[in-house]
């Protein structure tokens, strides 16, 4: 099937599902992974996620029907959560989905990298939201361009968006040794989101390379080949500076 002969609101280009993800958000998680992302992150470990027309159409009616299938197991304490690549470029069929799992009371959850302009669409989509993901990409403009090909001007007014409209919010960021552990950088991020009034909890990634196969598999250059995975010395540290246990 060709995009231009579906209606988007009711097909999505999926990746893949994990029908019983539990770090995603709260409790048992239906995980949906949605393809294409117009980031460039360096350490992506699902860079075949990237290319919207990898991945396959599958329908909204297809989709919801998996879902009801474990709503025993994700519902009252879990729920859905949709992640990519990045989902808020197939904002349309999360609309219809997020509505149709509102109808169900299943609680649903977005984990987006937030680079996304605030459109009509988008607001439309987070008011049938109960918990975000968001992935600070990095808290300097320019570090961020240079590591995920953006500034963060997006994702911090996204973040802000979120706080001023009471949308509950886990904040998260990957540690990158010689990227992002550096200490005037995360003084800054605990300060931004002290301004923030909707945060449940703060996360930290610790970097690792065990996607890097997938970018060899595509015949694409890692350029992180020779930065170390981030141990729990340097999380302990992060966390020190952010103020988080």
């Amino acid at each position: 099937m060709f995009m231009e002969n579906l209606d988007l609101r009711y097909y999505a280009k999926i990746h893949s599902i994990e029908s019983f993800g539990t770090v995603d958000g709260p409790g048992i998680r239906f995980v949906l992974f949605l393809q294409g992302c117009h980031l460039k992150c360096k350490y992506c470990h699902n860079r075949d996620t990237w290319d919207i027309n990898g991945g396959e159409y599958k329908s909204l009616d297809d989709i919801f029907e998996k879902i009801i299938k474990y709503k025993n197991y994700i519902y009252p304490n879990g729920g859905v959560t949709v992640t990519g690549g990045e989902p808020l470029l197939q904002v349309k069929f999360l609309i219809e989905l997020f509505k149709k799992l509102k109808q169900e009371n299943i609680h649903t959850c977005i984990d987006t990298s937030g680079m996304v302009a605030l459109t009509d669409d988008v607001k439309t989509l987070l008011s049938y939201t109960d918990l975000v993901l968001l992935d600070i990409k990095h808290i300097n403009t320019n570090k961020a361009k240079e590591l995920v090909g953006f500034n963060n001007e997006n994702e911090l007014n996204f973040a802000k968006y979120l706080s001023d409209n009471n949308i509950p919010v886990w904040i998260r960021q990957v540690l990158i040794p010689g990227y992002t552990d550096d200490e005037s950088d995360l003084l800054k991020l605990k300060d931004f989101i002290s301004t923030l009034n909707t945060i449940k909890k703060v996360e930290l990634l610790p970097y690792h390379d065990l996607g890097k196969y997938k970018w060899k598999k595509l015949g694409l250059n890692y350029d992180l080949e020779n930065i170390r995975p981030a141990n729990e010395d340097d999380i302990n540290r992060a966390k020190k500076l952010l103020g988080i246990s």
